[in-house]
C-alpha cells in the first residue's frame, strides 16, 4: 500500500520543500508554508496515449464563436467576447465589484437565452438574489447554486449543460480527494485543474473569481496564471467610482486594452466615452492642472494630471506619486531642475492623476512636467491644450506612437491645442486644432503655460 507523503508548500508562490522554513527561498516571504499531503505514489494511471501526430497542414481551421457579453467593455478588453470553452480568471480587491459584474454578466446572457449558473462558495443563494434583483436580473434561464465541494459543482453543471458557469471564488472551492483545507496552494491548483477538463470538454466558458494578496497579485501559486486562458484585473480605488478592467494575460485576444465601468447604486455603468468622464470635474484656470493623452490599447483617452508644489518645512523634500510610477516622477523632476531651471530641491512635490486612473505610458511625461512647472509658477497652464511626449534625460521631447489618433481625440473633446514632438508631427492632418510641435522641454513649457 503507497504511503502519503507530506511536504511544505508557501501558500504564497507554491514552491514545495521537505521541511518547514520560516521564509521562502523562492519569493521572500514568511511564515508561509504550510503542510500538505500529497497524492500517494503509484496512484497515476500510465495507460497509453492514443493520440498521434498530426502534420499542420491538415488540422482543420479554428473557427471561435465568441459569446458577447452584453458590455461592450468587457467585450473589448476579452477581444471580442467569451469563447466557448475558455477559463477566465478574474482577480481584484475586496468589495471592487467582482460580483457585481460577474452577475451583470450573468444577468445579459440568460436574456438572450443563454442559461448560465452562478456557484457561489461564499455567499447564500438568498444573498445572491438580493445581488440579482438590484442588478435587475429576472430571467429563469440565470441559475443559483450556493456550493463549495468541486465534484457537486460539476455535477450540477453536467447535468444543467450551461453556455457560462461562475465559480466565485476558486480559493473557497475545494477537492474531497485531497487532504488540505481549501484556498490552499494544492486545492487551488486541482480545482482549476479540474474545471478547465470540464470547460475545455463541454464548451462551457468558465469564470474564476479570485482572491488578491496585499501586493495586487492573484493568491495562491502562479500557476494559476498559467492554466487559465485569460486573466482580467478589475483595478480603481474603492472610494471613486470609475473601475478600470484590463486583461494581463490573453490567449484570444490583445492584453492591452481597458473598460472603464462606473460603480453606481443600480449595479457597475459602462462608459463609452471615458475622456469626457475624467475630465468632468477638471478646475478652470488651476495652477498645477494639464491634460495628457495616453494611449490604452487602441483607445486614446485624456486624463487630467494634477501637481502640487509647495516649500518643504522639513530638511528632505517629500515626494508623493498617486496614479504615475515613483522612480519615473522622480527622473522628470531631475530633468526640470536641470534642463528647465526649475529649482525644485526645497520644495515638497505631489503628484497624481485625477479619477483613480493609473498611467503607466510615457507619452504623458511632458503633461507631467507641465503640471509641475504649472503649480511652482503659480501659473495656470492654457485650459485648452493637451500636452503629448516623452521626456529624454537631455530634456528633450522623444516622439510617441500613433500621434494623429492622440490629436483626433483631443479634437473630439474640443480641445484647441495640442503640444507635441516635433519628430513626426509634419504634414498631418490638424483635424480641426492647432498641432504646436515642440522639441526640448524648455521649449514646451513656453508653449503650455503663457
Amino acid at each position: 500500500m503507497s504511503k502519503v507523503r507530506l511536504q511544505y508548500v508557501c501558500q504564497a508562490c507554491g514552491h514545495a520543500s521537505p521541511k518547514w522554513l520560516g521564509r521562502c527561498p523562492n519569493c521572500g516571504e514568511w511564515n508561509t508554508f504550510v503542510e500538505e499531503a500529497t497524492a500517494p505514489v503509484g496512484t497515476r494511471s500510465h495507460a497509453a496515449s492514443t493520440s498521434s501526430p498530426i502534420p499542420v497542414t491538415e488540422i482543420p481551421e479554428l473557427v471561435e464563436a465568441r459569446v458577447s457579453t452584453g458590455m461592450g467593455e468587457l467585450d473589448r478588453v476579452l477581444g471580442g467576447g467569451l469563447v466557448p470553452g475558455s477559463l477566465v480568471l478574474v482577480g481584484g480587491d475586496p468589495g471592487i465589484g467582482k460580483s457585481t459584474l460577474l452577475t451583470a454578466v450573468c444577468q445579459h446572457l440568460a436574456r438572450d437565452g443563454r442559461r448560465v449558473l452562478y456557484v457561489s462558495g461564499e455567499e447564500s443563494a438568498a444573498q445572491i438574489k438580493l445581488r440579482a434583483r438590484r442588478l435587475g436580473a429576472d430571467s429563469p434561464n440565470f441559475l443559483l447554486l450556493a456550493e463549495t465541494g468541486l465534484d457537486a459543482i460539476i455535477q450540477a453543471a453536467g447535468r444543467v449543460t450551461p453556455a457560462v458557469l461562475v465559480i466565485d471564488s476558486i480559493q473557497a472551492v475545494y477537492n474531497a480527494d485531497l487532504p488540505t483545507a481549501p484556498g490552499s496552494v494544492g486545492q487551488v491548483r486541482e480545482c482549476t485543474a479540474e474545471l478547465l477538463r470540464f470547460g475545455k470538454g463541454s464548451g462551457t466558458a468558465v469564470l474564476l473569481v479570485g482572491h488578491v494578496t496585499k501586493e495586487g497579485q492573484i493568491a495562491g501559486p502562479r500557476v494559476l496564471e498559467h492554466i487559465v486562458d485569460t486573466v482580467l484585473y478589475f483595478e480603481g480605488d474603492r472610494h471613486h467610482a470609475y473601475r478600470i478592467l484590463r486583461a494581463t494575460k490573453n490567449r484570444f485576444g490583445s492584453t492591452n486594452e481597458i473598460g472603464v465601468f462606473e460603480m453606481r447604486t443600480e449595479g457597475l455603468r459602462e462608459i463609452s466615452n471615458p475622456s469626457a468622464a475624467f475630465l468632468s470635474e477638471r478646475a478652470r484656470e488651476a495652477p498645477g492642472s494639464a491634460v495628457a493623452c495616453t494611449l490604452e490599447g487602441s483607445r486614446p483617452l485624456l486624463v487630467e494630471v494634477q501637481a502640487l508644489v509647495t516649500p518643504t518645512v522639513f530638511g528632505m523634500p517629500r515626494r508623493t506619486a498617486s496614479g504615475v510610477d515613483y522612480n519615473r516622477m522622480v527622473v522628470l523632476l531631475a530633468v526640470l531642475e536641470k534642463r528647465a531651471g526649475l529649482h525644485l530641491g526645497s520644495q515638497d512635490v505631489y503628484l497624481s492623476v485625477a479619477g483613480g486612473l493609473a498611467v503607466e505610458e510615457p507619452a504623458a511625461d511632458l503633461a507631467m512636467a507641465a503640471a509641475v512647472a504649472s503649480s511652482l509658477r503659480n501659473r495656470p497652464v492654457e485650459q485648452t491644450t493637451v500636452a503629448v511626449g516623452e521626456l529624454g534625460l537631455a530634456g528633450e521631447i522623444r516622439a510617441v506612437p500613433q500621434l494623429d489618433r492622440r490629436v483626433a481625440e483631443a479634437a473630439r473633446m474640443g480641445f484647441r491645442r495640442i503640444v507635441v514632438p516635433r519628430a513626426g508631427a509634419e504634414e498631418r492632418d490638424q483635424d480641426g486644432i492647432e498641432t504646436v510641435p515642440v522639441e526640448d522641454i524648455a521649449e514646451a513649457l513656453a508653449q503650455l503655460i503663457p
